[in-house]
């Protein structure tokens, strides 16, 4: 079975856990934050509709600078409602299940580089840029999420089985 296949397929399951999470995002609270060094709800969770892109030029580029010399740094769209936070989202993840068709083992061992300012600040190959810097990148920011919504009194949904919010019992 080729790596981007056994990708896609976990790709697939957390993508569903998190929009669950996303779906919870009450558009009151957007601007709260539980402390002054964290982001604010809209900017975490925007930043967590945002993850599933980086697939992209992971996949089809071989590097990418997010603050390039003589140019504006990358900014994470911030979604003002949580409409456009999911539609954000479902836009993100169709454009990368697309990006995924037919990319080859060969492409998936491939070296990829973030940069920022023409510095190198990892290379790896480009399954390990999946794993690591898009997937437990996204499922740590959801963690977060989860925790602010928590903090914010809004019923979690389960992730990997019931949560403690279900009604079901373990």
């Amino acid at each position: 079975m080729p790596i981007i296949d056994l990708f896609a397929a976990e790709f697939a399951n957390e993508m569903a856990s998190t929009r669950k999470m996303l779906e919870r995002v009450p558009d009151d609270k957007l601007p709260w934050k539980p402390h002054d060094k964290n982001f604010t709800l809209q900017h975490l969770a925007s930043h967590v509709a945002n993850l599933p892109y980086w697939t992209i030029p992971t996949l089809q580029q071989d590097n990418l600078d997010i603050a390039p010399v003589g140019k504006e740094p990358y900014q994470t769209p911030k979604a003002e409602s949580n409409a456009q936070l999911l539609q954000f989202f479902d836009d993100n993840v169709a454009k990368a299940k697309a990006a995924m068709t037919g990319v080859s083992d060969d492409q998936m061992m491939k070296p990829w580089s973030l940069l920022a300012g023409g510095n190198t600040l990892f290379t790896m190959p480009r399954w390990m840029v999946q794993r690591s810097f898009m997937m437990n990148h996204l499922i740590h920011h959801r963690a977060q999420l989860g925790l602010y919504l928590r903090l914010l009194d809004v019923a979690i949904p389960g992730m990997y089985g019931p949560s403690a919010d279900d009604s079901r019992p373990l």
